[in-house]
């Protein structure tokens, strides 16, 4: 009966079906992410798979794939369900003047669909592949469910029986300012772009964007939200301002806060403490609505120097899922040469990759 739903209808409250089931501790655990190309999804995949330990790697099939694999975790790239290759994208019957990636109908929703509920439900899959390197649709791949399975992509709230499966979801949104200005730090610098047209690139997917993938941070229990810092002037996406929020409906992990639940706080953290790029570091934490949902919020303003030294903000930071004092900073230390770390973006993305392993501890119970 869940397959015969159509995609994109308005979601149904998705707090009150999740609470109220009883979760098979044999079954996997289902994580979507959604976010736009280009906006840190891999970086953020390898924080995550890194909480569970192991070694992470790509799906043993002899030939190219986009699934990642672990003892613990499945991460699963949501463009191998396109329908279309490159060339097919450009021009085909249905679409002759293109479609983009980011369309609705772009997507095979049903095999999407059919695949999370098999995997949720322990079963193994044959998945389709899209190849990045060549624009070809290759053969399926096999993939078996482990402990935890990540659906990250364009899509993954889009449909919603794909929606109603997953277990916690997340939004990356990065927006339009610090898009443009990491998109043009690399297709200037890479690539020999002009400004124009860096924001021709941007401006040609936004319709598909804004119809597709951006309505998705209202149905997301967590989002992680960038904006360019408001401590100084800087339109090169070097300084962030960083938001991590949380639905206090979310019932599978607790919302985090600083050093007191419920205040509204703004911190400028010791400066002997926290060695930071200038203007400094600001922190707040307070309550909030997001979409007319009742939210939690944390941000960080500003750059951090010397990572080992965030020991002296996490011990500000309540209910983070960590399993003792100082694991967060000991993550953030292990992949300091990650894009993000110095930033708000490395460590909410910690955060939530904790909040990933809560939620999947709650759920097992």
């Amino acid at each position: 009966a869940a397959l015969a739903l159509a995609p994109g209808l308005a979601p149904a409250p998705r707090v009150a079906s999740r609470a109220a089931v009883s979760m098979d501790s044999s079954k996997p655990v289902v994580i979507g992410l959604a976010a736009d190309s280009g906006c840190g999804k891999s970086t953020f995949m390898r924080r995550v798979t890194g909480i569970f330990g192991g070694e992470s790697k790509f799906n043993d099939i002899g030939r190219e794939t986009n699934t990642l694999v672990s003892e613990m975790t499945t991460v699963i790239c949501l463009d191998d369900y396109h329908k279309w290759d490159r060339t097919g994208r450009k021009s085909n019957p249905e679409w002759p003047d293109g479609i983009t990636a980011l369309h609705k109908d772009c997507q095979n929703w049903d095999k999407m669909a059919e695949d999370v509920l098999n995997l949720k439900n322990g079963v193994a899959v044959e998945k389709p592949i899209y190849n990045h390197i060549t624009g070809m649709l290759d053969p399926d791949e096999m993939v078996s469910p482990t402990p935890i399975v990540i659906f990250e992509g364009l899509h993954p709230m889009h449909d919603e029986r794909v929606n109603q499966a997953l277990d916690l979801t997340i939004y990356l949104d990065i927006t339009d300012d610090v898009k443009f200005a990491w998109k043009a730090q690399r297709d200037i610098a890479e690539r020999g772009a002009t400004m124009e047209e860096v924001q021709k690139a941007i401006n040609d997917r936004k319709p598909d964007f804004s119809a597709y993938v951006e309505p998705q941070k209202a149905k997301a229990d967590i989002i992680i939200q960038v904006l360019l810092s408001d401590l100084i002037d800087d339109a090169t996406g070097k300084f962030l301002k960083v938001k991590f929020i949380q639905k206090k409906s979310c019932p599978v992990c607790e919302s985090p806060f600083l050093f007191d639940k419920g205040s509204k706080i703004t911190w400028t953290p010791n400066g002997d403490k926290l060695t930071t790029s200038a203007p400094g570091v600001v922190l707040a934490s307070y309550d909030d609505e997001w979409f007319g949902e009742a939210v939690s919020v944390i941000e960080m303003d500003g750059k951090i120097d010397v990572l080992d030294e965030l020991i002296y903000v996490e011990s500000a930071m309540c209910s983070t899922g960590t399993k003792y004092y100082g694991e967060l900073t000991e993550q953030m230390v292990k992949n300091k040469q990650a894009p993000g770390s110095e930033n708000g973006t490395g460590l909410f993305q910690t955060l939530c990759a904790f909040k990933i392993r809560e939620a999947y501890e709650s759920l097992r119970k």
